[in-house]
């Protein structure tokens, strides 16, 4: 076990990541090492590598769509205007600011879908406001992250129905029949208590104030405070929402996100002549992230070809077999060492489903058991990993003027909070639904 290729990899993935090797070479490194633990040619190593990027193409897809929607706003100048009106409305209320934008952050994962691409957008123009209250900015990473994990997990809707729907369909390929809709019936569970975890870090962890130094970002010299939604910005929130009900109706995220782009452009919201300027845009503002979700892929593919993750469950299973509290938290840290890896929550599902589904048959564990285990088991370590979405966003945001590190800043306060958070309540959930 001391040598398991999986845990070795992801320990080496995160000290890479923790002396600031780049994202990219820290997962290609590590997948080199998890394959030749493995006893793998190097060759092999890199041919499973490059093969297992396609399964990360329609997310690596999605984001570039996202980030071409969310720059459409910023050439309209919705999201400047809609910064303003927030400043505005927030005035010297820190509280209010961290539910503004807890709230806008809910938003993005089931009634906007556009996901993380708002951040790098939205967020620069409140640091100021920000540094003049003296908000910690891991608090806000935790508003953001709060706001980006717990609706897919709770809420079936947008992201959410995604995440459910694979752990419906995933949870029925290996024996247990349940429904897309019944998920979130036990899943509010996990939601609520990361919802008890945000407050502690808004009135315990990060109440106290924070200086940071104003370096003065600015948006545009023309203050649009007083100016008044147009036809050109109803038309983008038209083609924002219709994103979300294609989505829903179609069941892909693509095809919405086009769809929308088509009402933006189709109306004339945007001029066609700027079409190619703001899909170069939303490549540059999604598109390091959306290649980290492809390398990503690549490197589940390699770990789970090592057949490491099995033998971790082999070595574990001895030890916990004859304890279903001992053997939830077997299954939850496991889904919490391969999420850190992969930095996917969604990813990981297929994975673990394979895995704990005859364990968990094995213990007597009642489906709603099995379906918060399974969910709250994928979605450790997205908040914490550093080569999740879910982090790298607020800190593309936060980042703005170099005053805030990606591991310290956001990765260790929403690791510490959320996971945490997650494996208490998976565990209590598993004795309350015996």
């Amino acid at each position: 076990m001391e040598f398991n290729p999986v845990v070795i990899s992801v320990i080496t993935l995160c000290i890479l990541c923790l002396l600031k090797i780049n994202v990219l070479f820290s997962l290609m490194i590590s997948a080199i090492v998890a394959g030749i633990l493995a006893h793998m040619p190097i060759s092999k190593i890199m041919e499973l590598f490059i093969s297992g990027m396609g399964q990360n193409s329609e997310t690596a897809l999605s984001y570039i769509l996202l980030g071409t929607l969310a720059a459409s706003m910023t050439h309209t100048g919705l999201t400047e205007i809609l910064s303003y009106k927030i400043s505005d409305f927030i005035k010297d209320n820190k509280y209010l600011l961290l539910f503004v934008l807890t709230i806008i952050s809910v938003m993005s994962q089931n009634l906007i879908p556009v996901h993380i691409a708002f951040i790098p957008i939205l967020i620069p123009p409140l640091i100021p406001l920000m540094n003049k209250l003296k908000i910690d900015r891991r608090l806000i990473a935790c508003c953001l992250v709060f706001g980006l994990k717990a609706p897919y997990i709770a809420i079936p809707a947008g992201f959410g129905l995604i995440f459910q729907g694979l752990i419906a369909d995933n949870l029925t390929q290996n024996g247990i029949p349940v429904s897309k809709m019944s998920i979130w019936h036990y899943n509010w569970i996990l939601g609520f208590a990361m919802l008890i975890s945000l407050f502690i870090a808004i009135f315990i962890t990060y109440k106290n104030p924070r200086e940071y130094v104003d370096k003065s970002i600015l948006m545009t010299e023309n203050n649009p405070k007083n100016i008044k939604l147009n036809k050109q910005h109803y038309i983008t929130l038209f083609g924002a929402f219709a994103t979300l009900i294609i989505q829903l109706i179609s069941g892909s995220l693509p095809l919405g996100a086009l769809i929308g782009l088509g009402i933006i452009f189709g109306f004339r919201a945007i001029s066609h002549k700027n079409m190619d300027f703001l899909i170069n845009e939303g490549v540059g503002l999604m598109g390091y992230i959306s290649f980290v979700m492809l390398v990503c892929a690549g490197y589940a593919f390699v770990i789970q070809q090592t057949g490491g993750i099995e033998d971790m469950l082999n070595f574990i299973i001895p030890y916990v077999v004859h304890s279903k509290i001992l053997a939830t938290l077997a299954m939850l840290l496991t889904g919490l060492l391969i999420t850190m890896g992969i930095g996917s929550s969604f990813g990981t599902i297929p994975i673990l489903a394979v895995l704990f589904v005859p364990l968990s048959l094995k213990l007597g564990l009642s489906v709603p058991s099995i379906i918060i285990i399974l969910s709250a088991a994928a979605a450790l370590g997205d908040a914490g990993s550093p080569v999740s979405e879910t982090t790298l966003g607020p800190t593309a945001g936060l980042n703005v003027d170099n005053q805030h590190n990606h591991i310290k800043d956001t990765c260790i306060p929403t690791f510490m909070h959320f996971n945490l958070a997650l494996i208490i309540a998976a565990v209590i959930a598993v004795i309350y639904f015996k």
